[in-house]
């Protein structure tokens, strides 16, 4: 499968990634046959506003390449979990690439590393915490919700990931990560309604020398809240992020040219600018004269 590592050709069984435009993208299994409301097995064709696709025609084909749709075209992507990201059915409210990078980058992820995530939601997140930490690395996912647990098990074994996850059903709040996780773990990630009630099972989990967490809130009360766990719980070199996006919008405009040196058809010639000034006490008088480079004062009677 196309998730574990990158491939030239398009095979049974893969996820793909059809491209439209930035605005249409769809995850597509390569099924030759799928099955329809009544549970009946039917030829696979997918269904876009350009038109239909038969997917089993992209079997073989190179990734990138451009497919004729009956009323337009569209590329055949690799996919990966920034697109992913982009394309997955939402079971839950997900992080997007933007807060995946930070996530990843503040946990100093790297392969090989033990990582432990709560809860697994509609496993946007996962899928580059999977992609940092492999081929050594392995992920211990938790989510309390049955059906999210068994849909992204299914995921994951489908996308060929399976060996670096474990999805576990598990309200880690009350319960913890398990006695089989203590001194394990280089990182813990929680995006969960109420943090602060399962950070005392956290430090359990840390290696001996220590780990790092991070917790994603989309409210600040659950963040200081949160904070004024990790103090108590005797965590150090806290931080809070907020991660923006603001995107610039370039305006090209013509300007006129300079001409600094006078050289735009205006003769060379010296300017002179006369003035005079009159005092009426003592009956005295000054004229200024002036031009570029002099400037003196006459006095008359």
């Amino acid at each position: 499968m196309s998730f574990r590592q990158y491939k030239a050709v398009i095979s049974e069984g893969d996820t793909v990634i059809l491209y439209i435009n930035i605005n249409s993208m769809y995850a597509i299994e390569v099924e030759s046959y799928r099955k329809n409301k009544n549970d009946q097995l039917v030829e696979n064709i997918f269904q876009t506003t350009y038109g239909a696709l038969k997917v089993t025609s992209l079997v073989g084909k190179k990734y990138g390449t451009k497919v004729q749709l009956s009323r337009g075209w569209a590329y055949v992507l690799h996919p990966t979990p920034e697109l992913w990201t982009l394309t997955l059915p939402h079971r839950t409210q997900i992080i997007y690439s933007l807060d995946s990078s930070v996530i990843v980058h503040e946990l100093e992820l790297r392969p090989g590393h033990v990582v432990i995530e709560s809860g697994t939601g509609s496993g946007s997140l996962s899928h580059s915490l999977i992609r940092t930490i492999q081929p050594s690395g392995h992920l211990y996912t938790f989510d309390f919700h049955s059906e999210r647990v068994l849909v992204a098990k299914k995921e994951f074994e489908n996308h060929d990931i399976g060996e670096f996850v474990t999805v576990q059903q598990r309200d880690v709040c009350k319960d913890g990560f398990g006695d089989d996780l203590v001194g394990r773990a280089d990182a813990v990630f929680l995006d969960l309604p109420h943090p602060w009630e399962a950070l005392t099972h956290v430090p359990k989990v840390f290696k001996d020398t220590g780990g790092r967490f991070c917790s994603f809130s989309p409210c600040i009360e659950q963040v200081q809240k949160t904070c004024e766990a990790l103090k108590a719980l005797g965590f150090a070199e806290t931080r809070t992020i907020e991660c923006l996006q603001r995107e610039y919008q370039v305006q090209y405009r013509n300007f006129p040219v300079l001409d600094l040196e006078g050289r735009s058809g205006v003769s060379d010639s010296s300017y002179f600018c006369g003035a005079r000034m009159f005092v009426c006490s003592r009956n005295w008088g000054y004229v200024w004269e002036t031009t570029e480079s002099t400037r003196r004062c006459v006095r008359l009677p």
